[in-house]
């Protein structure tokens, strides 16, 4: 009788070997969950790295766009501001060439208006017997901003 309690137990030792099956079974999961765990750990920080890589080049590329709309703005305030001078030295030029032409003009008539009057004067000895306003008679008419007189002188 005593013999049988220094023998190893059959039972026993495939209960162990199951035990030990099982522990290696679960260290297997546990190892398996620690890789998943792992993978999903680096596919986040591989996204993480991603998103900030395509952060900075968004970032990069918004820097770009807004410097290039600077210098198109630019460009085209100083076309507006060259198209402007050019505008204002046209219209000072216009308006020399305007006022020197009503000058022109102006002289024009004035000219013709000296060239037109003849100036009456008696001669000094002589001693007329009517009222000068009844011996000078003047018509004149307007045509066309042109004046023209019409001076006679009636002898008496």
């Amino acid at each position: 009788m005593g013999g049988n309690c220094c023998k190893p137990d059959r039972r026993h030792k495939n209960t162990q070997d199951a035990h030990r099956q099982r522990q290696k079974l679960l260290a297997q999961l546990r190892h398996q969950q620690k890789v998943r765990a792992a993978k999903c750990i680096q596919a986040w920080w591989r996204s993480v790295l991603v998103q900030r890589t395509l952060l900075v080049a968004a970032l990069s590329a918004w820097v770009i766009q807004c410097w290039w709309r600077t210098v198109l703005h630019r460009r085209l305030q100083q076309r507006r501001l060259k198209l402007l001078r050019l505008y204002v030295v046209e219209e000072q030029a216009v308006v020399k060439v305007q006022s020197w032409l009503r000058m022109c003009r102006c002289r024009q008539c004035y000219c013709q208006v000296c060239d037109t009057i003849c100036v009456f004067q008696p001669p000094d000895d002589s001693t007329l017997p009517y009222p000068s306003h009844n011996l000078l008679q003047v018509q004149h008419r307007l045509i066309s901003k042109q004046p023209r007189f019409h001076i006679e002188i009636v002898s008496v």
